[in-house]
């Protein structure tokens, strides 16, 4: 069984808002334009609170403009997600199954 990290993973938005954007010398609006998206979309992945999700198309996008590949983006925002979903999901009433031999 996996240990449970304590700490949730950073969502890729903060990462592109705190580390990333700053690191291009790129404002919201220049990324936007970069990206093909709204400013608005972009802002709404970068939130504080209640950040939207990097989506595949998003990834892609983000990948390119990086160097970094989508790969990178989606597997940050799966590990943001599934560490959310185990918390709130409760499967305690879920059994295990076992493969027939």
């Amino acid at each position: 069984m996996a240990l449970k990290r304590a700490m949730p993973p950073v969502h890729p938005g903060e990462i592109l808002r705190e580390d990333v954007l700053p690191a291009l010398h790129l404002t919201v609006m220049d990324a936007a334009r970069k990206l093909g998206v709204t400013r608005q979309t972009l802002h709404r992945i970068i939130a504080v609170k209640n950040p939207r999700p990097v989506t595949p198309d998003m990834a892609v996008r983000l990948g390119k403009l990086c160097g970094n590949g989508p790969q990178l983006w989606l597997n940050m925002q799966s590990a943001y997600d599934l560490w959310h979903a185990e918390r709130r999901v409760d499967v305690r009433k879920i059994p295990t199954l076992e493969a027939a031999e």
